[in-house]
């Protein structure tokens, strides 16, 4: 007889994870929001650091990383929470808020882990079509806030769409959420977003202790490797609550040390989103001249429906080209797994791989 799994398990959904860590070097790696900047320097002697103490646990409190980052956004140390990315925060706080008969809201197509949530919990999920400007509809969300609401996630700017909301609309919509509810803010691309200062939404924590800044280190700081995420949060309370259902010890020494002296280089950060936006145009650009309009992006990403015929099936034209991208060295992601069938999601790399992005597209299309 076989073991048995819980339903839990069953209902949870695979991930769809890139296929291309064991691909060779010369490979375009455009499948993942990664950077395709190495980690500073300086960053890297950090983490060489703290290699000869791994033989103890990391601090479980995180204490220096909160200080940093409390210095840094002027946020209490006692109102920030650290993860083993922003994932671990993301799921705790399924875990802390949900559970069956309770509800979770967010919009569709977004970050594809939010399913994870509901499924874990028990909880039922509502998921809200974006608009045609692969935008949060807003005003539909709030038509699904219930009684049995625990959880309102808005991922600002959205992946896999690229696009954002002015924080003006944002603010407005956290004012007409219900106190019950938590409102979690995802802003893991916001150093990316032109729409307003990456730090504008910091400001409304003071006002809503039920709200939630989710951001992370793997984007623009170049830390994916190393899984560390943090969230400003309008109360003690959501800190205390996500800790208390994970294991001690979620965020291990050397990225506690990466990225606690990565806070100290903005002038680098600054230089890196200067890049992408160059890159964002460039690709945008290029993909208009293959008649292709995408989304308009505020991360580090493009989001585009690709150009089919009328009576041709968008998942199975999605497939041949993904396929026939990774063939030539390109790695992109297919929208099926994102929400969105006939879409790509292509994540900025260097110039050199954003110029054979398109030229490979551009011979497939022609």
């Amino acid at each position: 007889m076989a073991i048995e799994f819980s339903a839990a398990v069953r209902r949870i959904p695979v991930y769809p994870a890139a296929a291309a860590y064991a691909l060779p070097e010369d490979v375009a790696l455009l499948a993942s929001n990664e950077s395709p900047e190495p980690p500073i320097p300086a960053v890297v002697a950090a983490v060489q650091a703290v290699l000869t103490g791994v033989n103890r646990y990391p601090d479980p409190t995180n204490s220096k990383l909160r200080g940093a980052l409390s210095d840094r956004y002027d946020v209490p140390a006692s109102r920030i929470a650290i993860g083993n990315g922003s994932c671990d925060i993301l799921l705790a706080a399924g875990e802390a808020l949900l559970e069956p008969g309770a509800e979770v809201v967010y919009a569709w197509p977004s970050f594809s882990v939010y399913p994870h949530i509901s499924a874990a919990t028990g909880a039922t999920a509502i998921q809200v079509p974006l608009n045609d400007r692969h935008e949060h509809d807003l005003e539909a969300m709030l038509a699904e806030i219930t009684v049995a609401t625990r959880l309102v996630v808005v991922c600002n700017p959205n992946n896999p769409t690229s696009t954002a909301l002015p924080l003006a609309d944002v603010a407005a919509f956290v004012e007409r959420v219900p106190p019950h509810v938590c409102l979690l803010l995802d802003e893991a691309y916001c150093e990316y977003n032109m729409l307003d200062d990456p730090d504008a939404s910091i400001a409304l924590l003071a006002r809503h202790p039920n709200l939630v800044l989710l951001r992370t280190f793997s984007k623009v700081y170049g830390l994916c490797g190393l899984r560390v995420g943090y969230a400003l949060c309008g109360s003690d309370a959501f800190v205390t609550a996500v800790n208390q259902v994970r294991q001690p010890f979620f965020c291990n020494a050397a990225a506690q040390a990466a990225a606690t002296e990565a806070l100290k280089h903005s002038d680098a950060v600054a230089q890196r989103v200067e890049r992408a936006i160059i890159a964002r145009v460039e690709l945008e650009d290029g993909l208009a001249e293959l008649g292709i309009r995408a989304a308009e992006s505020q991360a580090n990403f493009a989001w585009f429906d690709l150009p089919v015929d009328e009576d041709a099936d968008p998942a199975e034209a999605e497939r041949d080209i993904v396929r026939t991208l990774g063939e030539r060295g390109v790695q992109v992601r297919a929208g099926t797994a994102l929400g969105r069938p006939g879409a790509l999601r292509v994540t900025y790399g260097t110039p050199e791989q954003n110029a054979r992005f398109l030229r490979e597209l551009g011979d497939l299309l022609a």
